[in-house]
C-alpha cells in the first residue's frame, strides 16, 4: 500500500504589502495609512485579528491579578496616596472569590470520595475474609491456592479474574526482576482489563485467620495505588512466591514422590555424564549437541521448580547465569529453539520471578528475530545465532507449517515481560497470513513455503508430525489472550469440524476413536501417529472454556483410544505410529510396523490423562498415569543412568536400547506424571496458565 504525504492547512495573512517588492524603508510605504492597509484586509483575516485581541485582552484580565497575587509580597499592601490598606485579593478582579468558591467545592468532592472509597474498602475486605473463612472450612489451604486469584464466577477454570497486586520475595539468591520496563504502567482499578498477566492474591490466609485487616482511608488506598502502577514488571502482578513451590505446604504424595525419585535419577546421571551438553546417551554414557547451549538443563528448569527441588534449581540457575551462551556461530531450528529453549526461560522467569531467565529469553528473541525477514510473512525455519542468517531447512525448500505455527505463544509472552511488541508482532503477522490462506474446512497441508507465502497442495494433511501444533497453538492463543482474539477460536472450531468431517474415523472391531491422514490432500489413511494424541486434552480445554461440549465427548474418546495403544502393547507402551483396522469382521483394532514400534519417552497420552483428570476428577485417569509410569520405569529405565528411549515396545524381553535420554521426558512426561497426581488442583491452575507445546506453562493475559 502506497503512503500518502500528510495535508497541512494553512493560514495566510498578508497585511497588504505587495509580493513583488521586498520591504526596503521606502518613506512612500510608511505613508500610506493604517486606515488604507484595514479596508485592504479580507473579512476573515479582520476577524483573526479581532479574535487575537479580543484574547489578550481576555487573558490580560485574568493574568494581572494573578500576577500581582504571587509575586511573593505581602497578603496586604499599601496604595500610596491611600490612609488605608488595600488588601492584595481586591487587586484580583475575579480569581480570589472563584478560587475560593472552586477549592470550597473541591474539599467537599474529596470527602464524599473518601468516604466511598472507605465504604468500597470496608466492603471488599469483609467479602473476602467471608470466602477465606467458607474457603478454609471446606478443605486445607495450599500454597498454590494461597496465591491465586479468588476463583472466577462459574468454577475455577473460567474466565480469568483480577485482583490486588502484592510484590513477590524470590527464593535466596535469586533477583528479583530488576526494573526493566516501566514504561509499562499497571491500571490497578477493579473490574478494569489490563494487558498483563491476570494477577493474583498474594496474602498468607493462614495468617490472616480471625484476624481483621485494618481499614485504610482514600488518602492511604490512593498512595498505594499509585506505589502499584511504579511496579517496574507486569510479570510482579502474577508471580507465585518460588518459596512455595521449594517449600510447599501440601507435600508430595507417594505416587508424586515417585516420580520426583524418576526425574532426579534421570538428572543425576545427565549431570554426571553430560552436563552443559544438549543431549545425554545414556547407555554409552556420552553426550551429543543440537543447538549447543544446554538444552536438557533449560527443558527442565520450570519441572525443577514445580517438583521443588532446590538443590537441583541451584544447579541450573548457575548454569543459566556462568555459562549459557547464545553468541555462537551455530544454526539453529526457530521452532524447537522456541518452544524448548524461550519457553522454558520465560516458564522458569513466570514461576520464579528471576530476571536472569528474562533477559536469557530476550538474548534469544533478537537473535531469532531474521527468520521473519522472509519474502513472505512465513518464516524461515532455521537461523544463525551469530551472523543472524536465516535460510530454509537443509532437507528442501518448505518449512513445516506446525514449526513456523507453534511459536507465538512464546513470542507474544517475551513481548508482554520486556514490553517490546517486535516479538508479538513478528509472530502474530505470520498467524494473519495463515488465517488468509485458502484451506480445507479448516484443515491445512503439512507444509509451507516461506518464499511464496503459500502451502504445497500436494502435501499430506495430518494432526500429527507437522501439523499437529498449528491447530493446538489456535485454541491457546484464544485462552493466552484472555478469549479476546476470536479470530483463533474460530479457526480452531472450524478446523475441528473439517477433521470430523474427513478424518474422524472408527475402527474395527472395537469402535476405538481415531484421527487418520488425507495422503496429498486426498486420500485417506487409518495411520495415527503418538503425536495425535495431545488432542483429547486441547478439546477437553476447550470444551471447559465454554466451547462446544461434544469436544469433551470426543476427548475423552481420543484419549481412550491413545491409552489403548499402551495398554495393548505387550510392554504396555505404545509405539510412535499405529495404523487401524477399517474392515469389518477384523481381529484386532490396531497393527504397528516394525519400523514404528519405537517408543521415545513421548508426553502427549500422558498430557491429555491430565487434562481429563483435572476436568472431571475421574480416578481412572490417575490410574492410566500410573500404569504408563510404571511400563516406563519397567522397560526405559537404565540403570545407574537413568532412561532411555527403546526400539519395539512389542518385545517385553529385549525392548532394545534407541541410547538417548529426549529432553521432553523431563520438561513434560514426568511434568504431566507429576501434576497428574498432585492433590492439589492449584498446582499451575488451567484458567490462569496455558502450557506450550514442550509442556511450558505460560500465563494467561487479560488481552
Amino acid at each position: 500500500m502506497l503512503s500518502q504525504t500528510p495535508r497541512q492547512d494553512f493560514l495566510s495573512i498578508s497585511l497588504g504589502i505587495s509580493n513583488e517588492d521586498s520591504y526596503d524603508n521606502n518613506k512612500s510605504i510608511k505613508r500610506q495609512s493604517l486606515w488604507r492597509i484595514w479596508r485592504r484586509l479580507s473579512s476573515l483575516q479582520r476577524t483573526v485579528i479581532f479574535l487575537i485581541l479580543f484574547l489578550g485582552l481576555v487573558c490580560g484580565f485574568y493574568i494581572v491579578p494573578y500576577l500581582y497575587g504571587h509575586r511573593g509580597e505581602p497578603s496586604e499592601i499599601f496604595e500610596p496616596g491611600r490612609r488605608h490598606k488595600i488588601k492584595a485579593e481586591d487587586l484580583d478582579l475575579l480569581g480570589m472569590k472563584a478560587r475560593s468558591e472552586l477549592e470550597l467545592e473541591k474539599q467537599l468532592k474529596l470527602q464524599q470520595l473518601k468516604k466511598k472509597a472507605q465504604e468500597q474498602v470496608n466492603s471488599i475486605m469483609q467479602k473476602v475474609n467471608k470466602d477465606n473463612a467458607l474457603a478454609k472450612k471446606k478443605r486445607p489451604m495450599s500454597p498454590f491456592e494461597v496465591n491465586q486469584p479468588l476463583p472466577p464466577k462459574g468454577g475455577d477454570q473460567g474466565e480469568p479474574a483480577q485482583g490486588k497486586v502484592h510484590e513477590i520475595k524470590p527464593p535466596p539468591g535469586v533477583k528479583h526482576p530488576s526494573g526493566e520496563g516501566q514504561g509499562t504502567k499497571l491500571a490497578q482499578r477493579e473490574g478494569q482489563g489490563i494487558d498483563s498477566p491476570i494477577e493474583g492474591k498474594h496474602e498468607d490466609i493462614e495468617d490472616q485467620k480471625n484476624i481483621q485487616p485494618p481499614v485504610k482511608d482514600a488518602h492511604e488506598v490512593g498512595k498505594e495505588e499509585n506505589k502499584v502502577e511504579q511496579i517496574d514488571s507486569p510479570v510482579k502482578k502474577f508471580l507465585y512466591n518460588a518459596e512455595n513451590y521449594f517449600h510447599p505446604k501440601v507435600p508430595p504424595n507417594e505416587q508424586q514422590r515417585a516420580v520426583i525419585i524418576a526425574f532426579k535419577e534421570a538428572w543425576s546421571a545427565y549431570r554426571q555424564y553430560a552436563w552443559g551438553h544438549d543431549e545425554f546417551h545414556p547407555i554409552s554414557k556420552t553426550h551429543s549437541e543440537w543447538f549447543g547451549v544446554g538444552l536438557t538443563i533449560i527443558d527442565s528448569l520450570d519441572t525443577i521448580v514445580i517438583m521443588g527441588l532446590k538443590e537441583e534449581f541451584a544447579d541450573a540457575r548457575k548454569f543459566v547465569e556462568q555459562d549459557l551462551d547464545f553468541d555462537k556461530n551455530q544454526d539453529v531450528n526457530l521452532f524447537e529453539i522456541t518452544i524448548r529453549i524461550m519457553g522454558g526461560l520465560l516458564s522458569a522467569y513466570h514461576l520464579t520471578g528471576d530476571d536472569l531467565f528474562r533477559n536469557k529469553a530476550r538474548d534469544l528473541g533478537d537473535r531469532l528475530l531474521p527468520c521473519f525477514k522472509s519474502p513472505s510473512q512465513v518464516p524461515f525455519s532455521d537461523v544463525n545465532l551469530k551472523t543472524g542468517k536465516a535460510h530454509a531447512p537443509q532437507w528442501g525448500p518448505d518449512s513445516s507449517t506446525s514449526e513456523v505455527t507453534t511459536i507465538q505463544l512464546e513470542f507474544r509472552d517475551l513481548s508482554r515481560i520486556t514490553g517490546n511488541p517486535k516479538y508479538e508482532k513478528a509472530a502474530h503477522d505470520v498467524s494473519l497470513h495463515v488465517h488468509s490462506l485458502p484451506k480445507n474446512d479448516g484443515l491445512v497441508p503439512i507444509f509451507i513455503n516461506a518464499e511464496s507465502g503459500n502451502f504445497r497442495e500436494s502435501a499430506t494433511i495430518s494432526f500429527g508430525a507437522r501439523g499437529d501444533s498449528y491447530y493446538e497453538y489456535l485454541l491457546k492463543q484464544w485462552l493466552q489472550t484472555g478469549k479476546t482474539n476470536n479470530m483463533f477460536k474460530e479457526d480452531f472450531v472450524e478446523a475441528i469440524g473439517g477433521m470430523k468431517k474427513h478424518l474422524l474415523k472408527e475402527s474395527e472391531p472395537s469402535k476405538l476413536t481415531y484421527i487418520g491422514e488425507l495422503l496429498a490432500g486426498r486420500t485417506f489413511s487409518p495411520k495415527m501417529d503418538h503425536l495425535v494424541c495431545y488432542l483429547g486434552g486441547t478439546l477437553a480445554l476447550a470444551a471447559n472454556n465454554g466451547l462446544s461440549a461434544e469436544f469433551m465427548e470426543l476427548g475423552k474418546n481420543l484419549t481412550n483410544t491413545c491409552y489403548e495403544m499402551y495398554k495393548r502393547m505387550p510392554t504396555r507402551l505404545s509405539p510412535e505410529i499405529v495404523y487401524f483396522n477399517q474392515a469389518p469382521g477384523s481381529q484386532e483394532d490396531l497393527f504397528v510396523k516394525p519400523l514404528d514400534a519405537h517408543n521415545l519417552l513421548r508426553p502427549e497420552t500422558v498430557e491429555s490423562i491430565f487434562y481429563l483428570y483435572r476436568f472431571t476428577k475421574d480416578e481412572k485417569y490417575r490410574e492410566w498415569g500410573w500404569r504408563i509410569f510404571q511400563a516406563f520405569m519397567k522397560h526405559t529405565k537404565v540403570e545407574g543412568a537413568g532412561f532411555s528411549s527403546i526400539n519395539n515396545v512389542k518385545n517385553p524381553g529385549s525392548p532394545g536400547f534407541r541410547d538417548k535420554l529426549e529432553s521432553f521426558f523431563l520438561a513434560e512426561t514426568l511434568k504431566y506424571l507429576y501434576l497428574l497426581f498432585s492433590d492439589d488442583p492449584f498446582l499451575i491452575p488451567l484458567d490462569r496458565f496455558v502450557f506450550n507445546s514442550e509442556g511450558h506453562p505460560l500465563p494467561v493475559y487479560s488481552s
